[in-house]
């Protein structure tokens, strides 16, 4: 027989076990919960993976390509004409981002 120690708790906690335990016993019910707590507790990493965050670096970027091709398509429709120097270090900014082809039109 296993050794037994007096746990003392608020009323209510033993109301919200009761209502929550169905069939289990109170002390089958609260081990449980903290071996399910347990458990669930190595199955979640501290943080983001290297993959995870490097796809959301790509997403980023590709958002900002996005954001600047609209940006220039919009700003060329509007008669505005930009300079060489100023297309071509936008040009250069946009192959910069990381390594995807060119953008069409650049």
């Amino acid at each position: 027989m296993s050794e037994r120690r007096m746990l003392i708790v608020n009323a209510e906690l033993v109301k919200k076990i009761d209502e929550n335990r169905g069939d289990l016993s109170r002390p089958d019910f609260l081990n449980f919960l903290i071996d399910s707590q347990l458990k669930e507790e190595t199955k979640k990493p501290g943080g983001v993976t290297r993959e995870e965050f490097a796809q959301f670096q790509e997403g980023t970027r590709e958002l900002l390509r996005s954001f600047l091709q609209v940006f220039i398509s919009y700003g060329l429709e509007l008669g505005k004409q930009p300079d060489d120097n100023d297309f071509e270090q936008l040009s250069q900014q946009l192959q910069s981002l990381g390594g995807s082809p060119k953008i069409k039109g650049l």
